[in-house]
């Protein structure tokens, strides 16, 4: 009987662990937007071949989820690597990450 309640008792601790662990959010990639946050939704090839979300205007006007940088022109920047962000949007206005 002890025995059998010192295994429930371990199914729930790890259990719980597991739950805490685990986001509400999912975890996004670095440079990855949320669309839905977003006005514009074009992307290009960056140097390295990678997809990229192009500079695009925040709905809300806050940062969007997955933004590196706040552009000159108000657009953020979903850009994987520092060289070249908002070069066609006045340069880095601040940088987010």
């Amino acid at each position: 009987m002890t025995r059998a309640i010192f295994l429930a008792l371990g199914l729930l601790l790890s259990a719980s662990f597991a739950l805490a662990k685990s986001p509400l959010k999912p975890e996004l990639a670095p440079g990855t937007p949320i669309e839905s946050q977003l006005q514009e939704h074009g992307h290009y090839s960056n140097s390295s071949g990678e997809d990229v979300h192009a500079p695009a205007h925040s709905r809300t006007g806050g940062a969007p989820d997955g933004a590196s940088a706040r552009c000159r022109d108000s657009t953020y920047s979903f850009s994987h690597s520092r060289s070249g962000t908002c070069s066609r949007h006045g340069g880095v206005g601040e940088w987010l990450r």
